[in-house]
C-alpha cells in the first residue's frame, strides 16, 4: 500500500473529443483527492486495438442531431489490428475534420484541434485531452510504455505486439497459437508461435487487466465506469476501495468543452 492515497481510474483513448464517461471519472477522482488528499493517476490503455474506441460522437449545432466521427489510418490492416498507440493516422484526416468540426463545437476547440498535430491516434487523443485542461496535475501512464510492461506482473491470458505484414498488430494468444479477431467466429491465425515473447511486447486482456495494471500503479482507490462494475472482480485486489464513477448524461457522446 502507498503511503499517500492513490486515486486512479482506466480507459482507452475515447475519441479526439473524449467520451463523458471518462469526464466523469476524471470528475470522481478530482472530487475524491479533494476529500483525502493523494494523487490522480490516468492509466490509459492505449495497447487496446478496437477502432471503435475512438468514435466521436457531436451534436450539430444547429439540428441537435448526433453524428459519429473517427480517424482515417493509413491502412485497413492498421485500422483493424494495430493497437491504438501504432495506429498512424491519414495525412489528410486532419484537415478533413477540421473542416467539419465548425458544425459541431465553438472554435476554442477547433483552434486547439488545429494546433494538435501528433501522427499516431493515441498521440492526439492525449494531447487533445491535455489541451483541453482535463489532464492538469494528474500522472498519466501509459499501458504501451515498455517500462510499463517490463514492471507489470506476469499474467496467463494477454495479447502480444507482433510484426504482420508490414505492420505492428496487437494478436490474442491461446492455446500455443496467435490469432487476430475479425468479428463473429472468424480469427486469422498468424505463423509465430505464441512463446518466447518479450515482457515489452505483452499487454493483458480484459480479465487480467486489473492485476496487471494494479501491480504498475499500486492504487489505494480505484474509480469504476458503468462497464467495468460488470466484470471487474474485487477479489482480485480486495486491498483496495472501489469508487463508482459519478453520472452524467449521454456518457457514450464527445465531450466538447475547455475544463476550467
Amino acid at each position: 500500500m502507498s503511503a499517500e492515497p492513490v486515486i486512479a481510474f482506466g480507459q482507452q483513448p475515447c475519441g479526439f473529443f473524449p467520451r463523458r464517461f471518462l469526464v466523469a471519472k476524471i470528475r470522481t477522482a478530482r472530487r475524491l483527492q479533494a476529500e483525502i488528499g493523494g494523487r490522480v493517476v490516468y492509466f490509459c490503455h492505449d495497447s487496446d486495438h478496437d477502432p471503435r474506441e475512438t468514435r466521436t460522437t457531436l451534436r450539430h449545432r444547429a439540428t441537435g442531431q448526433p453524428a459519429q466521427l473517427n480517424f482515417a489510418v493509413v491502412s485497413k490492416l492498421q485500422r483493424k489490428f494495430s493497437p491504438l498507440y501504432a495506429k498512424r493516422i491519414a495525412a489528410d484526416w486532419h484537415a478533413r475534420t477540421l473542416g467539419q468540426l465548425t458544425n459541431y463545437v465553438d472554435h476554442p476547440l477547433i483552434d486547439l484541434f488545429r494546433k494538435t498535430l501528433a501522427e499516431m491516434v493515441a498521440d492526439f487523443c492525449l494531447e487533445m485531452y491535455r489541451g483541453m485542461g482535463l489532464l492538469d496535475g494528474m500522472d498519466v501512464v501509459r499501458s504501451s510504455d515498455p517500462e510499463v510492461r517490463r514492471r507489470a506482473r506476469d499474467v496467463d491470458d494477454f495479447f502480444v505486439d507482433v510484426p504482420y505484414e508490414g505492420e505492428l498488430v496487437r494478436a490474442r494468444v491461446r492455446d500455443g497459437a496467435l490469432y487476430l479477431h475479425e468479428g463473429g467466429e472468424s480469427f486469422v491465425t498468424l505463423p509465430a508461435a505464441a512463446s518466447g515473447f518479450k515482457k515489452e511486447q505483452i499487454s493483458p486482456t480484459r480479465d487480467t487487466r486489473l492485476r496487471w495494471m494494479l501491480s504498475v500503479i499500486h492504487c489505494t482507490h480505484y474509480v469504476t465506469g458503468a462497464g467495468e462494475q460488470a466484470y471487474l472482480r474485487p477479489e482480485d485486489a480486495p486491498e483496495i476501495a472501489y469508487v463508482r464513477r459519478e453520472n452524467i448524461e449521454r456518457s457514450d457522446e464527445a465531450f466538447a468543452e475547455l475544463s476550467g
